[in-house]
């Protein structure tokens, strides 16, 4: 069941935050584009299972009911946005547990470190480019109030390279690197923030959650390869 799990989850993740580009998220009340994103929404749980199984139609079809259920409640806020992940994350878990054998009866089953490194590029894919939709809705409210004069998507890259690090940090075995990473961002804005209140506190609040949600992949993300078989990949040095 958890390597089903981890395959479904990569393949969740994938569809929802690498393969839904900006124009197709935007345009999901048009049937074009929301038919598109399911259709993507089956090809990448078929691809990761590596099986035309028929809970994986199942599986899509509650993927479109949860969106279009989004769609009809005009939510854009980061609540709908964690409720609506939740909501998938559930099917996920559901379609695992009543269909487990979905991935040992696929292409891949005779891969057995294949569903660890699912849950990895899954998790990594929820830190750096979940996160980042995450931490915009959350930022959203004061970004009116805040005048940045940087590179543009400047921030975006910047919350993206952070929650990778840790990210690696976390599962490398080195979460004291995290530290490292904080005090290195703080001495570099002081002097962006130092006289500006408003925006100190933006960077604030935007830099703890980032750190925060980038932990919280990575330990979910240990807490499910701990029931895999392992990839055989060593801590980084102390």
């Amino acid at each position: 069941m958890t390597e089903t799990f981890a395959a479904l989850l990569l393949a969740h993740a994938a569809a929802d935050f690498l393969l839904q580009p900006d124009r197709m998220a935007q345009g999901k009340r048009r049937p074009a584009w929301f038919a598109a994103h399911i259709a993507i929404v089956l090809l990448t749980a078929i691809a990761a299972t590596g099986t035309l199984h028929p809970a994986l139609l199942a599986l899509a079809l509650a993927h479109a009911a949860i969106d279009a259920a989004k769609l009809a409640s005009r939510s854009t806020g980061l609540p709908a946005f964690l409720i609506d992940q939740s909501a998938h994350l559930a099917t996920v878990a559901l379609t695992a547990i009543l269909a487990p054998a979905l991935f040992a009866s696929g292409l891949w089953a005779d891969l057995p470190q294949l569903p660890a490194l699912c849950a990895t590029a899954a998790g990594a894919i929820i830190a750096i480019r979940a996160g980042g939709f995450a931490i915009g809705l959350l930022m959203a409210p004061w970004a009116a109030e805040i005048t940045l004069d940087g590179l543009k998507n400047g921030g975006r890259a910047i919350g993206q390279l952070e929650r990778g690090l840790i990210f690696l940090m976390v599962l490398g075995g080195l979460p004291e690197g995290i530290g490292f990473l904080i005090a290195a961002k703080s001495v570099l804005r002081f002097g962006t923030v130092r006289e500006e209140a408003k925006l100190s506190e933006y960077v604030i609040i935007g830099t703890l959650a980032s750190f925060g949600w980038a932990m919280l992949a990575a330990w979910g993300t240990l807490a499910l390869t701990a029931n895999l078989p392992p990839l055989g990949i060593p801590d980084f040095p102390p």
